[in-house]
């Protein structure tokens, strides 16, 4: 096979191959039960992104391409289009099997979870209290006409019921009622009436039906009612309007609320629903056709169900593994004379994300400290860090933080805190208009015997006390005077694009970083043909962009043995013969989300290591501010690279990636059982013993 035609696996199928790795963690009985089901909702929530992002795009583009008669693309995006939806139909049907087998061995551990239909008096009774003194206030009903615009009235977060309103000799009427799970629980369990030891569950959606006569009786004549669950799914793409007197914060705003009208991409149904019923549904929603039409359970919005309550034994649910303090802070009085003495990586969350919030801490009543710079991309709703910051303007300090209002799903957020910020003297910077500012970089500025020091933090993941618990990410921190200096100069392009500065260490898109690493595949190229050993191993969560994976391709085929390690995304086609012969690709998917973004070049045997916010796409290489940092340290440069090893061994969470993405797990054979993250769990604690 010539390069020339070198193949790349759709990336929105790809997208749902990672997806069906995440369900076939809900479907392992080797997980304690609870944290089956919680995956069942990880694996709702990334469907929903995916509809709300990438299919939205497909059906963008789709849009375009008819529009301007471009028909043997629009054929290959219909195509497209239609391998999505058999795919989603496909792990529909394997999630709903999952979900009757989890339900059904929960009652092994005496957890029912029941329906409105299994209740007994006891039972009911309570729950029409429960109803009525807690449940009621939030329920507002939408009967349907003509002039209502279900469409516009519906959030694209929320479940509905969509209710048929029978009368004798009359025509059928609809309404809609919003579960209100975003004020409530969406797991209400219930008091047991003789019995502890029996724990039952019932969803908020049951009660709701449960009496739902009791909320239309005295409004609308019945004789019967009809309820079953419906999801709309919307575009979450927006435009920025090009008024010219509005601030971009009154921008960012008004494209928030074009989201909430945006059209539907996708509906999902309880399946049980009559065809009268779901046709009217349709109708009401202006769909078409069938495309993005999903029946499934009686269930919608699953993604509730990665806070699932374990009402049982904590066996249920995956055995705690403490966060490591780490002695190289902890044996210093103050965060800058730990760094003072070295380089210090940590790996969250297996390193505690409190030596983060201490160096910002520490930072903001040090008196020697001038300046502190941080670059928000997505943070905890109750924020240490920002509160530090505000402190650090209190004790008289300067405070610049870039604040990217595009992050996605976290604009309304972004846009708050930039608020709460500028009110408390922070100065604040909205970013770049036409980049995305996803690097993740604070520096705090010094002064030190009548000089300015800086300090860096250089990572791969946000500033977010909570994703930090379940992420698995990388953060150096450094006072290297090389370093820390063009992080700062990375500050002020940001704040001034027109400003011109050479990074001879950092990789920093959009300036140089698709360049640097084109460059040091074919460093790796050339080593190999000159014989000498030649290697590059990655570790990304997508790696989709074709320039990238083609220079990779070239690599493989002069002898360059390439491994790499991609949760999410990869369009890359390993063991391809005559293609991709050496490159080998796992990805692993296990109780924490894998994160990181390393690259690593053999480079004669001197490794070139780094650390990046950025994955392989087009969009971070070209189209977003990312930093990837060098890692100099050989004590660090050797700790990374034993833990990618670690990673390479895994024998029960790998999937290996081959051109059909297939998801087959990596085969044992006579190797040890060894799970990677507690490995590396071991092995991190193990140094703190040294």
């Amino acid at each position: 096979m010539t390069l020339h035609a070198s193949p790349y696996f759709p990336m929105e199928l790809s997208w749902l191959a990672f997806n069906q790795r995440v369900l076939q963690e809900a479907s392992d009985v080797n997980n304690p039960i609870i944290e089956r089901i919680r995956f069942l909702g990880i694996y709702s929530n990334n469907l929903d992104e995916f509809y709300r992002v990438r299919f939205a795009e497909v059906k963008r583009q789709l849009l375009i391409q008819s529009n301007n008669g471009e028909h043997h693309a629009a054929q290959q995006t219909k195509n497209l289009m239609l391998q999505i939806q058999r795919k989603v139909v496909q792990l529909t049907e394997e999630f709903d099997h999952i979900y009757k087998d989890v339900i059904a061995k929960l009652k092994r551990y005496n957890i029912y979870v029941i329906t409105h239909q299994e209740l007994n008096e006891y039972q009911s009774n309570w729950l029409r209290d429960y109803f009525k003194n807690k449940v009621l206030r939030h329920i507002s009903p939408v009967l349907l006409h003509r002039k209502v615009d279900l469409v516009k009235r519906l959030n694209g977060s929320s479940t509905y019921l969509f209710v048929a309103i029978h009368r004798k000799n009359r025509s059928t009427k609809y309404a809609t009622v919003e579960v209100p799970s975003q004020a409530l629980s969406r797991f209400i369990v219930i008091p047991p009436q003789q019995s502890k030891k029996r724990k039952h569950i019932i969803l908020l959606d049951d009660i709701i039906k449960l009496c739902l006569e009791d909320v239309l009786r005295g409004f609308v004549s019945f004789d019967s009612l009809q309820a079953y669950s419906f999801k709309m799914t919307r575009d979450a793409e927006y435009s920025i309007n090009d008024e010219i007197d509005e601030s971009f914060v009154d921008k960012m705003s008004d494209s928030m609320k074009q989201r909430l009208s945006a059209e539907p991409v996708r509906v999902n149904y309880d399946s049980a629903m009559p065809l009268d019923m779901l046709t009217y549904l349709k109708k009401s929603l202006a769909i078409g056709s069938n495309e993005g039409l999903i029946g499934g359970g009686p269930y919608r919005n699953f993604k509730d169900f990665i806070g699932f309550p374990n009402t049982g034994r904590a066996y249920l649910t995956n055995p705690k593994m403490p966060a490591i303090s780490t002695n190289e802070f902890n044996r210093f009085d103050t965060v800058f004379d730990a760094i003072s003495h070295g380089d210090i990586l940590l790996y969250y969350p297996y390193h505690r994300f409190l030596h983060f919030t201490e160096f910002v801490r520490q930072a903001s009543f040090d008196p020697n400290v001038r300046h502190i710079r941080l670059n928000i991309y997505r943070v905890a709703n109750k924020s240490r860090i920002i509160d530090s910051l505000i402190d650090a303007v209190d004790n008289g300090k300067t405070v610049t933080v870039i604040v990217e209002l595009r992050a996605r799903f976290d604009e309304q957020a972004n846009i708050e805190w930039s608020k709460t910020m500028t009110d408390a003297g922070i100065r604040v910077v909205l970013g770049i208009p036409t980049l995305k500012v996803h690097c993740k970089l604070c520096v705090v500025t010094r002064e030190e015997k009548g000089e300015l020091v800086q300090y860096a933090h250089f990572g791969t993941g946000n500033f977010n006390e909570k994703t930090a618990k379940i992420y698995t990410d990388y953060s150096l921190f450094t006072r290297n005077p090389e370093l820390t200096q063009e992080a700062v100069n990375v500050f002020d392009i940001i704040q001034a694009p027109y400003r011109r500065h050479k990074f001879q260490h950092l990789q920093v898109s959009p300036l140089n970083s698709r360049a640097k690493i084109l460059a040091l595949i074919r460093e790796e190229i050339q080593n190999s043909r000159e014989g000498k050993s030649a290697s590059i191993t990655l570790k990304l969560n997508n790696l989709v962009d074709q320039q990238l994976i083609d220079e990779l391709y070239k690599a493989s085929q002069v002898g360059v043995k390439i491994r790499a390690i991609v949760r999410g995304m990869c369009s890359l086609l390993p063991a391809v013969q005559g293609l991709s012969d050496n490159i080998f690709v796992i990805s692993i998917v296990d109780r924490f989300l894998e994160h990181p973004r390393v690259q690593v070049f053999e480079n004669g045997g001197e490794h070139k290591i780094f650390i990046s916010s950025a994955d392989w796409m087009t969009r971070n290489m070209d189209h977003r501010v990312e930093v990837a940092c060098p890692v100099y340290d050989e004590k660090l440069k050797q700790r990374i690279l034993h833990m990618l090893e670690i990673e390479f061994q895994d024998t029960l969470k790998a999937r290996v990636i081959d051109k059909e993405q297939s998801n087959r797990y990596v085969p044992r054979g006579n190797r040890k059982k060894l799970r990677a993250q507690q490995e590396i769990y071991t092995y991190l604690k193990s140094l703190e013993q040294e």
